[in-house]
């Protein structure tokens, strides 16, 4: 019998969006799946839609997340994990789609017993039109590649062995609530896990204007401190892990800092000194003493005359 497949889906307030998610799953041409959607609290009518494909297909399965756990698609994650039966987990969006073999693509390389299963995939609009972006993926250097962002798993591209998954000490970081997905992988790549690479898209990752990815350029400044978080996290896991250079990762932070900064002094968004202070840390952290004088003067500049952005560039 061919080895069942957990896809595990946290949703909060997605009822406009999930119908064609479920739909995607549905129609797989591999059979043998479990659904397990996760709800964090949806005041929409995401579970009359769900009661709907449960009595179409008793492999869906809609749970609401424990009140006692802490809210967010994390927990969602962990909560779905621990209601799972698949040998082979994967973890989805409620808003992105699944192409009609994406099962069938990865269930073909089961046999080689790989822990970690990861496709490409292509980015759509929210009408479900294609956007011309790349995909990076593969790497001969995995780690570093990944901690600096040259290569993107995301959440929904691999499919994890559950014992592999099993076994370790956590899985989602439920405090992280931006690059949840970033941490979440590189953790689970620290531990080298065998890997099988499928060049081809099997997920059509939807990008809209409430995507969570998208509140980093809005300076929303909850996510941008969890996105601190999670790369100091990673600073010191690394330094003791040794797999990979700190201190590439830190001029990685300090050029996102900077990014960030720049966005926030054009704007004239209130958590500009602490972009600033933050900034102007790091490059001392990384005796970058010229880059402090740009800093400076590019603050100093902008602020009185509206010029020398070239500064902070």
């Amino acid at each position: 019998m061919s080895d069942l497949i957990s896809i595990i889906i946290p949703t909060y307030n997605r009822g406009q969006l999930i119908r064609e998610t479920l739909d995607s799953i549905l129609m797989q041409t591999y059979k043998n799946w479990e659904c397990i959607v996760v709800d964090d609290g949806s005041t929409d009518d995401t579970a009359d839609i769900l009661a709907k494909y449960i009595e179409r297909d008793n492999r869906f399965q809609y749970h609401q997340r424990p009140e006692e756990r802490l809210k967010g698609p994390n927990s969602c994650r962990n909560y779905g994990f621990e209601l799972s039966k698949g040998e082979y987990v994967k973890w989805f969006d409620s808003d992105d789609l699944l192409t009609l073999n994406a099962f069938e693509g990865s269930s073909m390389f089961f046999s080689k017993l790989p822990d970690l299963i990861v496709s490409s995939l292509e980015f759509i609009d929210f009408n479900k039109n294609k956007i011309e972006k790349k995909h990076f993926f593969l790497s001969e250097n995995i780690i570093q590649d990944y901690l600096t962002g040259k290569i993107k798993f995301y959440t929904f591209t691999p499919t994890w062995k559950k014992s592999f998954l099993k076994n370790q000490p956590y899985l989602f970081d439920e405090a992280i609530t931006n690059m949840d997905d970033w941490d979440f992988n590189l953790r689970m790549l620290y531990l080298e896990p065998s890997i099988i690479y499928i060049d081809q898209p099997l997920i059509q990752y939807r990008i809209h204007e409430n995507s969570l990815s998208q509140e980093i350029s809005k300076l929303n400044f909850h996510e941008i401190q969890s996105e601190f978080k999670a790369i100091r996290k990673h600073l010191s896991l690394i330094e003791q892990n040794q797999k990979a250079n700190p201190q590439v990762l830190k001029v990685h932070f300090k050029n996102r800092l900077k990014f960030i900064f720049r966005a926030a002094l054009v704007e004239n968004n209130e958590h500009k000194f602490f972009y600033l202070k933050q900034l102007l840390i790091l490059e001392l952290q990384l005796f970058q003493f010229l880059e402090i004088i740009k800093t400076i003067v590019g603050f100093t500049f902008y602020s009185l005359f509206k010029k020398g952005y070239k500064f902070l560039s």
